[in-house]
């Protein structure tokens, strides 16, 4: 089975095939990004993490401190199920979910879409996992993963996409989390964490794994 690294990869070299230009433009954003350091105010490693309530695709409120009664937590904050690297990435956690429970852990997907009828309807919202609606990326911000998206993807997206992110979100569109993962113990620390600003890359589930062993060893 190909990593998630290599699907990444491939999606993004069939990118610069199909729209050299385009691509271009997202490697100078991301550089730019990086060179002010965008995500570096993510919470850190032995840090707490903040708590939250959120809902899930139904409507009920999920919360942080009960999930952590059971078990360490995995949060991964993604972009929204239109975005195809973040479907390249569930899927891999999917593949890899009786792992993580294993292990005593819950796996938690957070996205900026409102919970509604075409969003119970989704791909993600099938999977086995948690899925919550974090509306204006507040929680992502609380994180320090929400980004405000320069107007060229934002751009992108509409012209190229026809996505409606201001509707998808039912709020502000432009506040996108970065792509990150978080650990949490069961003391609501930070044990582990993932954070890149280019959309692209992920952190490989088998890290993920390897992370929570070393919790339980």
């Amino acid at each position: 089975m190909e990593t998630l690294k290599e699907q990444t990869d491939a999606k993004i070299a069939a990118g610069r095939k199909a729209k050299p230009d385009f691509m271009k433009g997202v490697d100078d954003i991301i550089a730019k990004a990086k060179a002010f350091e965008k995500g570096d105010d993510a919470i850190k490693i032995g840090h707490k993490a903040p708590s939250f309530k959120l809902p899930n695709p139904e409507g009920k409120l999920v919360s942080l401190d009960t999930l952590l009664e059971k078990g360490p937590v995995v949060i991964t904050f993604y972009r929204g199920d239109w975005c195809p690297y973040c479907n390249l990435q569930l899927r891999a956690l999917q593949a890899k979910l009786s792992e993580i429970h294993e292990l005593g852990a819950t796996l938690v997907a957070i996205s900026p879409q409102v919970p509604d009828g075409s969003l119970s309807k989704s791909e993600i919202n099938e999977m086995e996992f948690i899925v919550l609606s974090d509306q204006d990326a507040k929680v992502a911000s609380q994180y320090g993963v929400a980004w405000e998206v320069p107007e060229f993807l934002m751009e992108h997206m509409r012209v190229d996409r026809n996505l409606d992110l201001d509707k998808i979100n039912n709020g502000n569109g432009a506040i996108l989390p970065i792509p990150a993962t978080f650990i949490l113990g069961r003391d609501g620390l930070v044990k582990w964490n993932y954070v890149n600003v280019d959309y692209r890359t992920r952190s490989e589930p088998d890290e993920i794994i390897e992370a929570l062993k070393k919790l339980t060893l």
